[in-house]
């Protein structure tokens, strides 16, 4: 088959449309592609390499803020009762040391985390300036290095829900924009086989896929240091597993609606709960263990996890195998009921 008959196929017909429609929506374009990169420049400024944080605590007496000051990891102000207690109040220090002959009383919030850190950390200082004497020597042994920094924990989570938005989003719009206006209706009565309008839609997505996979994780490598220990091969097959999921759960969402208010509601509606739950910004074992079958169960969970195993940990086939079972069960569902409940006009 020459070149020219094959772009004369209403297959590729169709997906060059899809092609033409994404090029002619700057914020498609924005979303897709400037978007993840300018969040995880953010985050990844935020969370940088950096001096460890030193908590503040204040106290009125002399000889306690002596006694602190040896210790480290702590910002001690000395400063009179009454301004130590509203500094306290007003959360700009985590903990107030106050003398209370032989010892000292601490005063924090044992719901802040800082607060029970600053605790331990000036307890820890006053006792050794008393003359305590450790009875086991201990040494840090500090570890910075790439794959267990916070910006090496978001990325594959960027990734993960940049490919849940773009697909569910894309998907989603097009098909329902296409029927509001009468576009599929006039489609059906083409002699053009109905499953090319929707393969159309999975071949452009799988092209925008390399991009779009591309600018994130090349970003990423080269601003940040992003490791990419994993098999390439697998990182691109979960990719495409991932994205096709997606498309899948977007098409059965745009099969039977009408208006865009009512796809973008059901759109969101379905994404939420993943953009909490599935361990996009945190780790999703925070969430109780009653929920957690729950969690692992959700498309952009097997995703992510999947995705950070393979980048951070060298994942190959068999350790990614689990999530992309539960990516491939999630495809065949939801393109089965969509294809089952389809409406064309």
């Amino acid at each position: 088959m020459s070149e020219r008959s094959l772009l004369d196929h209403p297959l590729a017909q169709l997906t060059v449309v899809r092609f033409r429609e994404f090029l002619r929506e700057p914020e498609a374009l924005f979303w897709v592609f400037v978007f993840p990169i300018l969040l995880t420049a953010g985050l990844g400024i935020a969370f940088r390499n950096r001096p460890a944080d030193v908590i503040p605590i204040v106290t009125p007496s002399a000889d306690l803020a002596r006694a602190l000051r040896t210790g480290r990891g702590l910002d001690v102000r000395q400063l009179p009762a009454a301004e130590a207690e509203e500094q306290l109040r007003s959360g700009k220090a985590a903990l107030e040391v106050t003398a209370a002959p032989p010892g000292a009383i601490f005063r924090y919030d044992d719901t802040n985390p800082e607060g029970r850190t600053a605790r331990m950390l000036a307890d820890a200082a006053i006792q050794r300036s008393a003359g305590r004497a450790d009875p086991v020597r201990s040494v840090d042994s500090l570890v910075r290095e790439p794959g267990s920094r916070y910006i090496d924990f978001v990325v594959p989570g960027l990734l993960g829900m940049n490919l849940m938005g773009s697909a569910i989003w894309g998907m989603g719009f097009a098909i329902v924009d296409a029927r509001r206006k009468n576009l599929m209706k006039r489609l059906v009565a083409t002699p053009m086989p109905r499953r090319y309008y929707l393969a159309s839609f999975m071949l452009s997505r799988l092209v925008l896929l390399v991009v779009e996979v591309a600018a994130v994780l090349g970003f990423a490598t080269l601003a940040f240091g992003v490791p990419l220990r994993g098999p390439l091969a697998v990182l691109a097959g979960m990719c495409v597993l991932g994205s096709m999921s997606f498309c899948a759960l977007g098409l059965l969402i745009a099969s039977r609606v009408r208006t865009l208010e009512a796809a973008s509601g059901l759109m969101n509606a379905a994404m939420m709960p993943m953009w909490v739950l599935s361990g996009v910004f945190f780790s999703s074992t925070r969430f109780p263990d009653a929920v957690q079958p729950f969690i692992r169960a959700l498309p952009l969970t097997a995703a992510i996890d999947a995705l950070r195993a393979n980048m951070l940990q060298g994942a190959g086939v068999a350790q990614v195998a689990p999530e992309a079972a539960v990516l491939a069960v999630w495809i065949v569902v939801c393109f089965s009921l969509a294809l089952k409940l389809f409406r064309w006009k």
